[in-house]
């Protein structure tokens, strides 16, 4: 796996109080950066940086206040931002298809795994820019990729994130800002829930949150403008092939005029 070289670097963490934000985290401190451990969990941001010798800060991804200020910050007190990780995440825990929507709880989900993207994204952006560059990864999901019928609401949140990160990838790749994003299976985590004994009951396995800190490792070291990456257990993680959207001669009449 190539190694990204960090020294000298500052790094943001959203959800780093969490099993993949910790492990990531770690990695980034490992690498060379400080890291800023920002989270709604003020003990456990604490505890994060303290062991990584970095910033806690505690914060609302879903208020659109936070990251301005969190990114403010960061530059007053450490002077510089180059990596973001925009990690933070929730499960959607309804089915979202049916009269008995719960809104409350499903803005809940969209503020946390789509605005909380956006926000940061647009913090983080100029900051970047005044560093001539640097690197955004967005935490997103297999569910960014591929239909999972059994969180639909999820599923829409990563498709959203996934597709926001390959235009804005592409958007700012001229000005050597790389966004992309991470796509992974299903991760050993308390997200993870209840179905926690049930993948264990049948053996299922499971990605770890380092297995997650290796794939951000490769991403901040080799990864290209708009990508997403797939992780899997026991593969390598790698860029995913996405297929082209057919030319209007490839398509029927029909689609074309809007029939169908």
């Amino acid at each position: 796996m190539p190694t990204a070289d960090l020294t000298g670097r500052v790094a943001l963490v959203t959800g780093g109080a969490g099993g993949i934000g910790s492990a990531a985290a770690r990695r980034l401190a490992k690498l060379g950066a400080r890291v800023v451990v920002l989270d709604l969990d003020a003990a456990g941001a604490e505890r994060v940086a303290s062991a990584v010798g970095g910033l806690a800060v505690q914060g609302d991804v879903t208020d659109p206040a936070t990251m301005p200020a969190v990114v403010a910050r960061v530059e007053e007190e450490l002077g510089r931002l180059d990596v973001v990780l925009l990690n933070a995440g929730i499960g959607g825990g309804q089915a979202g298809i049916d009269d008995a929507l719960d809104v409350g709880r499903y803005r809940k989900l969209v503020g946390v795994n789509v605005d909380h993207v956006v926000y940061g994204v647009c913090a983080a952006v100029p900051a970047l820019r005044r560093q001539c560059g640097g690197k955004i990864v967005i935490t997103a999901s297999l569910a960014g990729l591929a239909a999972m019928p059994a969180d639909p609401l999820y599923t829409l949140t990563k498709h959203a994130v996934v597709g926001y990160a390959r235009a804005a990838g592409q958007a700012l790749a001229g000005e050597g800002i790389v966004v992309s994003a991470l796509c992974p299976g299903f991760v050993d985590t308390l997200l993870l829930g209840a179905a926690k004994e049930e993948f264990d009951a049948v053996a299922f396995p499971l990605l770890t949150p380092s297995d997650i800190a290796d794939a951000l490792e490769s991403v901040l070291s080799e990864g290209e403008p708009g990508e997403a990456w797939v992780i899997q257990p026991g593969g390598k993680a790698s860029a995913y092939r996405f297929r082209g959207v057919p030319g209007a001669g490839q398509l029927p009449p029909d689609v074309v005029l809007g029939r169908v």
